[in-house]
C-alpha cells in the first residue's frame, strides 16, 4: 500500500494538471526578429521588420545620457579636442552618436557603439535606461561584430589601434588585441577567430597615390577569439602587388567592408578609392579575382567621404550573390558571385551599408543621403521597398525585441 508521503505528492500533481496551475501560462513569448538601423548623427535606432517590406516598428534613443557625457567631455581638454575633430572630419560636420548595434538574444537590450562618446553601452529596450557602459581605449569607438553564440561583441577603438571584446550581458571585457592603424570592420568566423580590418588615416587629404605611405599601417589582424592572441596578419599591399595592382597606380590596401563565403574559404572585400571589390582565397593567401563596377562619381579622390568610394558588402545566405553598396556612385547592385554578372543599378543616395533580411530574400542598404533604408531582391536585383529612418543611417543589423514592444 502506498504511504502517505507518496500519496500527497501524487494528489498535488493531479490537481495541478487538472487546474492548469502548473503550466507556464504567463511564460514570455519568444522575441520578435527585427532590423536595427543606427542613425549616426541623431543618436537613435530605427526599428523595422526583418522582411523586405521594412515596415516601421519603433524607435530607440541611444544617447539618454547625452548631457552627462557632454559635461565630461567639456571638462577634459584632450577629449574635447578629439570630440571636435571627429565632428569636423569623419563626422562631416556632425557628431557621431550611433555607429553599430546588436541586441541580446532575448531582445531585452541593445548594445551600441557611440563614436563621439568613445564608448559602448547596453540600453534596456523597455525602459530606455543604460544597463552598462564600457569606455574604449582612446577617443573613438567604431564598428562591432557579434560572436556566433550571441554572447560577446568585438568593438574597434579606432584611435587606440585596439579591439575590445565585451560580454554582451555585463559589459565586462573578456580581452583585447592590438591592430593596425584605425581598426574598422570586425568579423567573427566559425573557426574561433576574429578578423579586424584596419583602414589607416582616412581623414586626411593626402589622397594622391604617391602619398599612400602617409595613410599608415593597414592590415588584417586575425586573433584567437578565446585567448585574443594574434595568430595571423595579412597585409593586402603585398597581395595587391602580386596581383599587379601597386600603390603607385592608385590601388589602396585599406580593406573596408568584407563578406565571407558561407564556408569561409573565400573573402570578398572593398578597398578605399575603388568602385568594385576583390576576391581573396583564404587558404592560398592570394587575391584571385577583382570586379570593377560602373562609375558614376565624377569628383576627385579627396572628394570621397573618408576615402570610402564603395562601402557596404553583403553575401546572400546561400552564397550565390553579393550585394554591393556603391557609396559615392549613388547606387547598389546585386552581383552573381560565380560570373560577376551585374543586376540593374538601383539608384541609392549615398548607400553606406548592406545587410540581409531575416529570410535571406533581400539585401537591405542604408541610404545615408536620403535618411531611409531600401530593400533589393537578391533574385531579380530590383528594388522592393524603402522606409524613412533617422538622420544619416549607417549600420543595419538583424536583432530582436520583446514580442509586444513597439
Amino acid at each position: 500500500m502506498a504511504t502517505r508521503s507518496r500519496i500527497l505528492p501524487a494528489v498535488a500533481a493531479a490537481t495541478l494538471l487538472l487546474t492548469g496551475a502548473g503550466t507556464p501560462a504567463h511564460a514570455e513569448p519568444p522575441p520578435r526578429e527585427v532590423l536595427f538601423v543606427a542613425n549616426n548623427w541623431d543618436g537613435t535606432a530605427s526599428v523595422v521588420t526583418s522582411d523586405a517590406s521594412l515596415s516601421p516598428v519603433g524607435e530607440l534613443n541611444l544617447i539618454p545620457d547625452r548631457d552627462e557625457r557632454m559635461t565630461e567631455i567639456r571638462w577634459n581638454p584632450i577629449w574635447l579636442a578629439f570630440f571636435l575633430g571627429i565632428r569636423e572630419s569623419v563626422g562631416e560636420g556632425h557628431d557621431q552618436f550611433a555607429d553599430d548595434m546588436y541586441s541580446t538574444p532575448d531582445g531585452s537590450a541593445v548594445v551600441v557603439s557611440r563614436p563621439s562618446f568613445a564608448d559602448v553601452v547596453s540600453i534596456d529596450v523597455r525602459t530606455g535606461e543604460i544597463n552598462w557602459r564600457f569606455r574604449v581605449d582612446g577617443y573613438r569607438a567604431d564598428h562591432m561584430a557579434l560572436s556566433p553564440d550571441g554572447t560577446r561583441v568585438a568593438v574597434s577603438a579606432s584611435t587606440a589601434n585596439r579591439v575590445h571584446v565585451l560580454d554582451l550581458a555585463t559589459g565586462e571585457e573578456a580581452g583585447s588585441f592590438p591592430t593596425g592603424d584605425k581598426p574598422h570592420e570586425n568579423v567573427f568566423t566559425a573557426d574561433g577567430r576574429i578578423w579586424n580590418m584596419s583602414i589607416g588615416e582616412v581623414n586626411n587629404d593626402l589622397d594622391e597615390p604617391w602619398l599612400d605611405f602617409t595613410k599608415g599601417d593597414r592590415v588584417i589582424t586575425v586573433a584567437d577569439a578565446e585567448t585574443f592572441d594574434v595568430v595571423r596578419e595579412i597585409d593586402m599591399r603585398d597581395r595587391l602587388d602580386a596581383f599587379g595592382l601597386p600603390a603607385g597606380e592608385g590601388w589602396s590596401d585599406a580593406v573596408r567592408p568584407a563578406a565571407f563565403s558561407p564556408d569561409e574559404s573565400t573573402l570578398y572585400f572593398q578597398v578605399s578609392f575603388y568602385n568594385g571589390f576583390f576576391e581573396y582565397d583564404v587558404a592560398a593567401d592570394r587575391i584571385t579575382r577583382q570586379h570593377t563596377l560602373p562609375e558614376r562619381f565624377d569628383g576627385s579622390r579627396t572628394d570621397m567621404v573618408n576615402d570610402s568610394r564603395h562601402h557596404g558588402l553583403a553575401m546572400q545566405p546561400d552564397g550565390d550573390r553579393l550585394c554591393v553598396a556603391g557609396t559615392m556612385d549613388d547606387y547598389a547592385v546585386i552581383v552573381d558571385r560565380e560570373t560577376f554578372d551585374e543586376g540593374p543599378l538601383v539608384g541609392i543616395d549615398k548607400p553606406y551599408w548592406a545587410t540581409v533580411t531575416g529570410d535571406g530574400r533581400a539585401c537591405v542598404v542604408s541610404e545615408s543621403g536620403a535618411d531611409q533604408v531600401t530593400s533589393i531582391d537578391f533574385g531579380t536585383g530590383e528594388k522592393i521597398a524603402s522606409t524613412p529612418v533617422g538622420d544619416h543611417p549607417q549600420r543595419v543589423r538583424l536583432g530582436h525585441v520583446p514580442s509586444d514592444w513597439s
